[in-house]
């Protein structure tokens, strides 16, 4: 049986670079650490790697509620501490109270550095408090390179990790059973709105997968999906359960509030 039969087809690419993480991990009998990755992509990693193999494999994004976390690949021997993740908390400083930063400013700003997506972790933004991590062999290029956020000048300051800020963002779970597992079928179902309107807003380009947006309203979803849409939020597809007599799915989704 195919390994790719259980993902889709565009994630092809990403699992044959698990596959060579895992080969670099059993060959040399060392760890293998990633860039970020979103909350999809660990899914995989995990599911890859399963609990049979020699390889095993833990997420930091440098907090324990981080959403965009850095995979450390390992023999199964090897009990992996924080340092290994190499994990760098920035602070924005900036003249807070005459300018308001937002988080897409900010992570525009970021990739104007030309560096990847995956170099950067979660933003962290509370009572206009900014933070963000970044991956620490880079940390030197950013803190030389990143100096303005739009028109507003920064300055930045290392943080150690555990002063990074919690911010309020809370999820809630719930079970429901969904007729497929359509993009427009689950949002509608997270969102309490009609398919149509929730065709409207995919139509209109207000609805992301994994940070990438879909125009596609039959997008099929999987375990770890996470779902942005205007005017419902975001939603996590935390589990893909058995079927029901009715024919019916039972999934999990989380709620951020």
């Amino acid at each position: 049986m195919s390994i790719y039969q259980h993902f889709r087809q565009e994630e092809k690419e990403f699992i044959d670079q698990v596959l060579n993480w895992i080969d670099y991990v059993d060959k040399n009998y060392a760890g293998k650490l990633t860039d970020f990755l979103d909350p999809r992509e660990q899914y995989i990693v995990q599911s890859i790697i399963g609990k049979e193999r020699s390889c095993r494999v833990q997420f930091f994004g440098g907090q324990k509620q981080s959403e965009r976390c850095r995979a450390f690949l390992h023999p199964d021997y090897y009990e992996p501490a924080e340092e290994d993740f190499q994990i760098t908390l920035f602070e924005i400083i900036y003249p807070e109270k005459f300018v308001t930063l937002t988080h897409p400013e900010i992570l525009g700003s970021l990739m104007s550095l030309g560096l990847s997506r995956g170099k950067y972790g979660d933003i962290l933004i509370k009572n206009k408090q900014i933070q963000f991590f970044s991956a620490s062999e880079v940390a030197d290029y950013i803190r030389t390179n990143y100096m303005t956020v739009g028109k507003t000048k920064i300055q930045l300051q290392v943080k150690p990790l555990s002063e990074s800020i919690v911010t309020d963002e809370l999820m809630t779970e719930h079970s429901v059973t969904v007729s497929s597992l359509r993009l427009d079928t689950v949002l509608s179902q997270a969102g309490r709105m009609s398919r149509q309107k929730v065709q409207t807003l995919i139509g209109q380009g207000l609805v992301k997968v994994n940070w990438t947006t879909v125009d596609s309203p039959s997008f099929p979803l999987k375990e770890g999906d996470l779902i942005s849409a205007r005017g419902i939020g975001r939603i996590r597809l935390i589990t893909v359960g058995d079927k029901t007599k009715r024919d019916k799915w039972k999934i999990t989704l989380g709620k951020m509030k």
